[in-house]
């Protein structure tokens, strides 16, 4: 039998570039983690109690981890189910890295900073009751979200997503996430360390989220440390829907405050379908 060309790897997943999944790996033989060489990294457990990061190695000290909020419960059960039999109802796109996803906002240029509505028609009309709970809590009350995107993962595609920034010329300070069907641990990271601390290597800060809980990143943990998902961190099949906000140069005041407004008239319409 001839093996598969190059096309037959499109049709298998998405992966770009540095991009891995076991699909692909498969189809190449090799691993992730073959490029990879391994460092020494200070392991820390976020608690959203104190919100403090408390060492897995007695050695160091804990310290405070500003930026994560934490809403456990924040949907229901028959929410959740009423959730995801309503996402896979509609078509679910493959993405880089084993993910599948669903897209609801605005078509967006990052590299050449062009935004424009598309197809856009707004949020998923089972969004607008959770963006109302969102807004009963104080620190999200102004919360208005214009774009929502919901992510697939699953341990047999080698599902995850690399240290990254979310972008901050269109995106504004708070992401706010729901996780569903399973919990996993969200790494935040600080290639650089803690210098402050005693810390020169990395630091990673391991968030545990709860099945059909809410997570919101601002502040430091927003745009000083880096999160991810690593694959080892996907047991089950997870889905998970991130809701972003506008930055402030499209809020009234900002340059471009007349797009920001109508993409928010768009978005709290709650009538979109995937784009």
């Amino acid at each position: 039998m001839m093996a598969p060309d190059s096309r037959d790897r499109v049709a298998l997943c998405a992966c770009k570039g540095i991009r891995r999944c076991l699909l692909c790996e498969k189809f190449t033989g090799r691993s992730q983690w073959e490029a990879s060489e391994p460092k020494f990294v200070h392991h820390f457990l976020y608690d959203p109690e104190t919100r403090l990061a408390i060492p897995k190695d007695a050695a160091a000290a804990s310290f405070s981890f500003p930026g994560v909020f934490l809403w456990e419960n924040f949907i229901s059960e028959d929410e959740e189910k009423e959730l995801i039999s309503a996402m896979d109802q509609d078509v679910w796109n493959q993405s880089q890295s084993g993910r599948r996803k669903q897209d609801f906002g605005p078509k967006v240029n990052f590299k050449k900073r062009k935004v424009r509505v598309g197809s856009f028609s707004g949020l998923p009309v089972l969004s607008q009751k959770l963006v109302l709970r969102m807004q009963q809590e104080p620190s999200l009350a102004d919360f208005h979200p214009v774009e929502q995107c919901n992510l697939e993962y699953h341990p047999e595609r080698g599902s995850a997503i690399d240290p990254h920034f979310d972008d901050s010329w269109l995106w504004g300070e708070r992401l706010t996430t729901i996780n569903m069907l399973s919990s996993t641990t969200l790494t935040m990271s600080l290639e650089q360390g803690l210098p402050e601390l005693g810390l020169a290597e990395e630091v990673q800060v391991a968030v545990h989220l709860p099945r059909r809980s809410l997570v919101v990143l601002y502040g430091e943990a927003r745009h000083r440390w880096k999160h991810a998902i690593h694959r080892e961190d996907v047991h089950k099949r997870r889905v998970c829907s991130t809701y972003r906000e506008l930055s402030a140069e499209f809020l009234p005041g900002g340059q471009q405050a007349e797009l920001g407004t109508l993409l928010l008239n768009i978005a709290l319409s709650f009538e979109g379908t995937p784009i």
